[in-house]
């Protein structure tokens, strides 16, 4: 008899782990709510996972077992379970945050005195880190190498005869939080992929940074399954597969935009190898700088950034988008990242951590990782990159739609003001919206001070 031990892998289809404990024998699946580690991440995304493990649990009851949830440390609790039920092997799914790094490896010690092992699969990624290089310069080089590396097909779940008949009433309550969040679990991520091939999947690269269709109609622009991979809900394997073989099933400019999705997710791929090779990503500058960086301590700006009162419209729809829904779009989401690392030249730690406090996708690669890109503190192969918040307006959302659903001060200022209100003199602001905060930072000051700053840090000045 095998244990399973679900982490951030809340689903019985396309789960390594599981399907290999299952092939070596009868299953005992489990979770283990952690408070230490829980509390390393947001109140929303906490509720988040646990609706996904009530989620999960009803799953395991459908088939006439269930799934065991107890309340501690794994490395006290895996151990008597072992004991109580006679385990040989405890199964379990490779994962890269530290924190979980070193509770895998207590478990390895407290079973070193049973007769069980502990048995890790590669699931949470395509390609093992291990099997590539240990650093990479570009994104281009790193996805040259992961792409040669050949990626398995979905697992099936697990028959149901190969589940123990148990039943256990215990379970965690999901808490309320501040935001409506979306439905968890297997069941609505498979629905939201669906969804997204059926609907979006063939206009993706077109459309993911179109941000009024962002607005208006969500499913024909993104997929937003963002908080279904970071809480484990859907399989990798199951995304890449569907979408490659979509992306083979058709030509020109449909399969240009279906394979944008796939490509995407080798982004994702090369923040874990990061954060495998670099287990201090969330803390440490992946790049120091020659000379020390002056980050601004300025509590006012980074209150103002937080709250979407930075007077710069695309910067404060992100950041509003980002308070009231727990999620945030990748372009304005990158915008945001840049301005307070760049424009407010406040430390991109700071910023990380707060996604972290609002997000339901947060992940914990992926943020620190992309948080380095855009601070010029990882793998960007350019210097210093800065996003200047007002043409990315002019680009992305020139119809003002999106700035105008977020930031409703804005409603009924003409869309050219809208996009150049940094730029106007206050007497015409206030003559437009008075309501509306003005900019805590001048455009072409705050750009040239990042320039400098940057320039100074690299040693170029």
């Amino acid at each position: 008899m095998n244990i399973f031990w679900h982490r951030r892998d809340l689903r019985t289809v396309d789960n390594a782990g599981l399907s290999a404990a299952s092939r070596d024998g009868s299953v005992l699946p489990i979770y283990i709510y952690d408070p230490d580690l829980f509390k390393k991440i947001g109140a929303r995304q906490q509720a988040f996972w646990l609706a996904g493990v009530q989620a999960l649990k009803t799953i395991y009851q459908e088939r006439d077992s269930d799934l065991l949830v107890r309340i501690g440390s794994p490395a006290d609790i895996i151990p008597e379970l072992v004991d109580e039920y006679d385990i040989e092997t405890v199964y379990c799914n490779s994962h890269y945050r530290p924190g979980r790094r070193t509770r895998r490896q207590h478990v390895e010690r407290e079973l070193a005195a049973s007769d069980a092992s502990l048995d890790a699969r590669t699931d949470h990624v395509l390609v093992d880190p291990g099997r590539l290089d240990s650093s990479y310069t570009s994104h281009s080089q790193f996805h040259r190498d992961w792409e040669t590396v050949p990626k398995r097909g979905p697992y099936d779940a697990p028959d149901a005869d190969r589940l123990i008949g148990i039943s256990d009433g215990k379970t965690i309550a999901v808490p309320d939080v501040d935001i409506s969040l979306p439905p968890a679990g297997p069941e609505a991520a498979a629905k939201r992929f669906d969804r997204f091939c059926n609907q979006a999947l063939f206009q993706y690269n077109d459309m993911r940074d179109d941000l009024p269709a962002a607005v208006e109609n969500p499913t024909t622009s993104v997929s937003r399954l963002s908080p279904y991979i970071s809480g484990g809900m859907i399989g990798i394997r199951s995304l890449w597969n569907r979408t490659q073989n979509l992306a083979d099933s058709v030509s020109g400019r449909e399969r240009r935009n279906a394979e944008k999705f796939p490509y995407e997710l080798s982004w994702r791929e090369q923040n874990y190898h990061l954060l495998y090779y670099n287990p201090d990503l969330a803390v440490e500058n992946y790049n120091e700088f020659p000379n020390q960086m002056q980050w601004r301590e300025d509590e006012d700006d980074f209150n103002a950034w937080t709250a979407g009162e930075t007077g710069y419209p695309l910067v404060d729809a992100g950041m509003r988008q980002l308070n009231q829904e727990g999620y945030i779009h990748n372009r304005p989401r990158q915008v945001v990242a840049s301005f307070l690392s760049k424009h407010l030249l406040i430390d991109w730690r700071r910023g990380a951590r707060y996604f972290t406090k609002q997000l339901i996708d947060h992940d914990y690669a992926s943020n620190y990782g992309n948080w380095q890109w855009i601070a010029s503190t990882g793998t960007d192969s350019v210097d210093v990159r800065i996003f200047d918040p007002v043409s990315q307006m002019a680009k992305y959302d020139d119809g003002a739609a999106f700035v105008r659903h977020y930031v409703p001060e804005l409603s009924d200022v003409p869309t050219e003001e809208i996009i150049e209100w940094p730029t106007l003199n206050h007497g015409k602001r206030n003559r437009l919206c008075p309501e509306y905060a003005e900019p805590i930072v001048d455009r072409n000051n705050g750009y040239e001070r990042a320039q400098k700053r940057f320039e100074r840090a690299l040693g170029k000045r």
